[in-house]
């Protein structure tokens, strides 16, 4: 029974940090990246469809992204859903290939991109911390139902701190490593 709440909650804690890497990627940096795009989905012959699934995405420039469509005829619904994002981009197109220019970052810019990675792993901690939360009071309810002695339920307490502190110094790396590239 402890050995399934132990691996719960290292599974729980692991998607935390998955999710959290994922969103940080997609924030704009001042540098061209594909994964700006991965949240953004074009309406596809009416059905939401990511870019990535609808076109090849490559990085020629530091400050460009090219977007080629399998089918020229997406090109239109993929520039209106960057047009639509909230990327601020403008994207160029001339029928075959959009091009997106990344204009370089403001100071004022930066700092607000930097305050809004702290907010998202923020959110990430508080959530590794109601994973915790919950995984206690389950080995708590075990320890009052006679199921765990308190020697065991002290050990198993302890040990899901020793986890809950591990994944926030992963998110906490996240985030010193997005503000590095923020800042740069």
């Amino acid at each position: 029974m402890i050995n399934e709440l132990f691996t719960d909650a290292k599974h729980r804690m692991d998607q935390t940090i998955e999710h959290y890497h994922h969103e940080i990627t997609s924030i704009r940096t001042g540098r061209a990246s594909v994964n700006i795009l991965d949240m953004i989905k074009a309406d596809y012959y009416g059905t939401p469809t990511p870019i990535k699934n609808m076109a090849q995405i490559s990085v020629p420039e530091p400050q460009m992204i090219v977007i080629q469509p399998f089918d020229p005829g997406g090109a239109v619904a993929i520039e209106k859903a960057i047009f639509n994002s909230d990327l601020g981009l403008n994207p160029n197109n001339d029928g075959k290939v959009i091009r997106l220019n990344i204009p370089a970052l403001t100071d004022e810019r930066r700092k607000d991109l930097v305050r809004l990675v702290h907010k998202m792993i923020e959110e990430g901690r508080i959530a590794v911390r109601n994973v915790r939360r919950d995984i206690n009071d389950q080995l708590k309810t075990l320890n009052k139902d006679h199921q765990l002695s308190d020697d065991n339920l002290k050990r198993a307490l302890d040990d899901i701190q020793e986890m809950t502190n591990s994944t926030i110094e992963e998110l906490n790396k996240i985030q010193d490593a997005k503000e590095k590239e923020i800042l740069e």
